[in-house]
Order: C-alpha cells, then sequence, then structure tokens
C-alpha cells in the first residue's frame, strides 16, 4: 500500500502543474490587471509598481518566474493586500475554513449515513419516499440560494418553536462562536447529505438482499446486529469513495459561504482576490484546494482497501 500511495503522490505532481499553468493563463486572459483600479495614478508610478511585481515582463516569462519562486515554496505577495504575502494570508484563513468544512463533513456523513439507511430499512414506503424526495430537493437547491433562504428564516424574521427563540447570526465570525457556525455549516452539509443519503440508501438495499445478510438472519441474529455489525460495513464503501468529491463539493461550496455570511475564511479571500484581479492570492488559494481535494482522494481509496479486505493494490 505505502508503494501505490507514493506512485499516486507522484502521479499528483504533473495534476498538479497542468492545473497551475491553466490557471496561470486563463487569469492573465481575464480583462484589467491589479493596478488597474487605482485612480489618478501617474503611467511612471504605476510602470514602477507593475516592474516590482514583474507585470512589466511578457506573460510567458511571467510564468517562468513565477514557477520559479514556487519551486522554493514562495507564493508571493498580495496585489492588493499590503505588507502580506499569500502565504500568510492562507495561514490566517485556514483555522476558519477547515473548522467549517470539517465541521460540515461531519454532520453531511452524520446526517446522510442515519437517513440513508433508515430508508433502506423502510424501503418503498412512504418514509423511504419522503427521505429520497427531500434528498432530491436538496441536491438541486443550489448554497447561494439556500443561504438567503435560511438566512432571512433564522436571521432576519426569526424562527421560535416552542417559546424558544431560534433566530441565529447572519454574518461575522466571532472567533468561531457556535451561533455564528450554524447557519454556514449546514448551508454547506446540506447538498452532501442528500448525495450521501441517496448513496447510502442504494448502497444498503443491495446489501440487505446479499447471500450473508441473508444467512446471517437465518441464524436469527438481531436486526440491529445484522445492520450495524454486516451490512453497514459493506454500505459505506461507495461512500468512502464519494468523501473526495464530497470534501471538494464543500471546499468549492465554502467559496460561496464565506462570502455570504462574511467568515474571514481561505474562501473569502478567493473571492475578493479574483474581483481584485490579485493573482497571486488567487493562484495561491487553488493551488492549496487542488492538493487538498488530491491528498484527500488518495485518503479514500486507502480507507477503501481498509474497509474492504477484497481489495489490494499492487506493489
Amino acid at each position: 500500500m505505502f508503494s501505490y500511495a507514493f506512485r499516486r503522490l507522484l502521479g499528483a505532481i504533473p495534476t498538479l502543474f497542468v492545473i497551475i499553468t491553466l490557471s496561470f493563463f486563463m487569469m492573465r486572459l481575464a480583462p484589467g490587471g491589479p493596478f488597474d483600479n487605482q485612480r489618478n495614478l501617474p503611467p511612471e508610478i504605476k510602470h514602477n509598481i507593475e516592474a516590482a511585481y514583474d507585470l512589466d515582463k511578457p506573460v510567458w516569462q511571467q510564468y517562468f518566474i513565477y514557477l520559479g519562486k514556487l519551486a522554493h515554496g514562495d507564493l508571493g505577495p498580495s496585489f492588493k493586500t499590503k505588507d502580506f504575502t499569500v502565504t500568510e494570508l492562507i495561514a490566517a484563513g485556514l483555522p476558519v475554513t477547515t473548522k467549517i468544512g470539517v465541521s460540515a463533513i461531519v454532520l453531511a456523513v452524520i446526517v446522510g449515513l442515519l437517513l440513508g439507511t433508515f430508508a433502506a430499512l423502510r424501503q418503498n414506503r412512504w418514509i423511504d419516499y419522503s427521505v429520497m424526495s427531500g434528498a432530491m430537493l436538496g441536491i438541486t437547491i443550489p448554497t447561494f440560494v439556500m443561504a438567503p433562504i435560511l438566512t432571512l428564516a433564522f436571521g432576519v424574521y426569526g424562527v421560535s418553536l416552542f417559546g424558544l427563540d431560534l433566530s441565529l447570526p447572519v454574518a461575522g465570525w466571532n472567533n468561531g462562536a457556535l451561533r455564528n457556525m450554524i447557519l454556514p455549516v449546514i448551508v454547506l452539509a446540506l447538498p452532501q447529505i442528500a448525495y450521501i443519503a441517496r448513496l447510502t440508501r442504494g448502497s444498503m438495499v443491495e446489501v440487505l438482499h446479499s447471500n450473508y445478510v441473508r444467512t446471517a438472519r437465518a441464524k436469527g441474529l438481531s436486526s440491529t446486529m445484522i445492520v450495524t455489525r454486516h451490512a453497514l460495513r459493506a454500505a459505506i464503501l461507495p461512500l468512502v469513495s464519494y468523501l473526495g468529491p464530497a470534501v471538494a463539493g464543500i471546499l468549492t461550496g465554502s467559496l460561496v459561504v464565506e462570502q455570504l455570511f462574511a467568515i474571514p475564511g481561505i474562501g473569502r479571500y478567493f473571492v475578493q482576490g479574483a474581483l481584485n484581479r490579485d493573482y497571486t492570492l488567487v493562484m495561491g488559494v487553488l493551488i492549496y484546494y487542488a492538493t487538498i481535494v488530491i491528498l484527500l482522494n488518495l485518503l479514500a481509496d486507502l480507507l477503501y482497501a481498509v474497509l474492504d479486505p477484497r481489495v489490494r493494490y499492487a506493489k
């Protein structure tokens, strides 16, 4: 397994190189530049600023200069956030994004597994239809639509249940207070809950009709033991394979959610960097996201082999 993981990591290098190359030239093709919105800036001063950031050189030279700095672990300075490097900005936003992302994926896995398993155990009944209809609704509604709806319901108008005030903050971080995290985490987790519930339901239905589950029932094992000790382990194998794309979906979704809820995470830096043509900041965040997605996909493959003894990776 170690040799397989090492080969996958080596194979990730060309993938990252392609992502970096495409992203670099696509941003340069976009109209405008990082200093075009500076009003009343004399041409001489603007030229000196661009020369300081190597923006006065041809694009292909800028590309190789950037690759040279990147090879030494230098993501460069931020063009718009003065006195801060891209590494410092990512380091500042990383704990916030990680906290929200991990909370969302944990919530999605727990709730999705429970809903999918419950629907499979009540196959073709109203509960099954209700869960799957709700899952379909969760898949079709994007985060940038769900976020304003929940904001209006729990923030602007306020919701009360049995006399309890359930109003929540609609913006801000407040040092990661639980009340400030609830809405962003729910918005990020809802689409993944829907996907995981549907995936778990389909896999669990197939497992419950397998021969070894029938044998377990014939031996007199309780339904709880059959589900928890036998069926669930096999049913979550497709879920393990999906965890990589699921985390990628949460990471990309956090770009919108962090901006909507004014959360100082990496996603908000990315959006602001794209709007301000802050090339180095956008590139740094893209490299971070791409690296995380590649590593998580590798981890999902390795976990698949741990959960399923039949899977063996060639040495």
